[in-house]
């Protein structure tokens, strides 16, 4: 019983001290993973609702149905958004893609449009540059970019916003 008092006493609260130092800097590296992980959540969620809008602009519309193509991509991206807790309205105005349209015999109308959403649909363009040794293929490119907000106190990420973007592209089938 004595010995268990001795080194008791001779402790002097180290272990105490040295807690108080390394549990920030691990629940700060554990705060960083975990915001880090939710940056790659949302951008693999818009690349996936880039790539379903793609999709869907590359298919042939339909006339009777009502809706214009655009219409019908902004419905596809907001689906896959809201399907993993992202507001679609957040989605911030971006710069044009420079993408060639396709001459005939391609489609014709080859252009890109910017929708109310901020999203881009572009119809009829070239998706390989006619220089490249594969034959030319014509095809559909949609892109827009989300917000992000890192809440890491105490760095210098804390309230950095970062701009993710999506682009992605499908051919069209004849």
């Amino acid at each position: 019983m004595r010995r268990i008092k001795q080194t008791l006493r001779c402790t002097d609260g180290a272990e105490i001290a040295e807690a108080a130092l390394v549990l920030p800097l691990v629940f700060m590296l554990l705060l960083g993973a975990v915001w880090f992980g939710r940056a790659f959540n949302i951008y693999s969620t818009i690349q996936q609702a880039a790539q379903q809008g793609a999709i869907t602009a590359a298919r042939a519309s339909c006339a009777t149905c009502g809706n214009s193509p655009s219409t019908t991509v902004i419905n596809t991206i907001d689906a896959v958004l809201q399907a993993s807790n992202l507001d679609p309205t957040q989605i911030p105005a971006s710069a044009s893609p420079g993408l060639a349209a396709c001459p005939s015999p391609a489609p014709p109308g080859g252009a890109c449009t910017a929708t109310t959403n901020q999203i881009w649909v572009c119809s009829n363009v070239w998706l390989n540059s006619t220089a490249s040794t594969q034959p030319a293929q014509c095809g559909s490119v949609v892109s827009f970019q989300y917000p992000f907000q890192f809440y890491l106190p105490f760095t210098s990420l804390n309230l950095q916003q970062i701009t993710l973007s999506a682009q992605a592209q499908s051919r069209m089938e004849n």
